[in-house]
């Protein structure tokens, strides 16, 4: 049976909908205008509202303002690559959006760099070229898993 407490960050207080990204805030931060525009249209066609950035530094202006419920970020940027953004981002308040779910995109896709990705601070990796249903599970699962972490402490 499914406890629906502990979808309710997701679902959030708007009137209930059948699109799973409903009333959700996500951040897209790509290089790649071509990617930006492919995961904005699958993550809005899922209901989300979707802000894209094409670096780093424009996400950090950004987030603290913005304050989405996911940050989405591919990892190969130049100047500045996620690994160094998500750093970053974690030495934030939560105040701050230092605390935002993140899941990394990378067309590097092996085992080891899925646990760096996680041990930068990033919840979960989807290989590029990004599936979009994979693409909405993990959105799904890193908002999942952080409101079961935020219960239980």
């Amino acid at each position: 049976m499914r406890d629906n407490s502990l979808f309710s960050n997701i679902e959030g207080d708007a009137p209930s909908s059948s699109l799973p990204l409903a009333s959700l805030k996500i951040l897209v931060v790509d290089d790649d205008e071509d990617s930006r525009f492919y995961i904005s249209t699958v993550l809005e066609a899922e209901g989300a509202s979707v802000t894209t950035i094409a670096s780093a530094a424009e996400a950090l202006e950004v987030l603290p303002t913005l304050q989405p419920d996911v940050l989405v970020c591919d990892i190969a940027m130049p100047n500045e690559d996620g690994y160094s953004l998500i750093c970053k981002i974690r030495s934030l308040k939560a105040e701050k959006a230092g605390n935002v779910p993140a899941i990394a995109l990378t067309a590097y896709a092996d085992s080891e760099d899925r646990m760096r990705a996680l041990e930068a601070g990033f919840q979960s990796h989807v290989a590029k070229p990004v599936d979009p249903d994979n693409l909405v599970a993990a959105v799904t699962d890193v908002l999942v898993s952080c409101k079961i972490k935020n219960l239980n402490s």
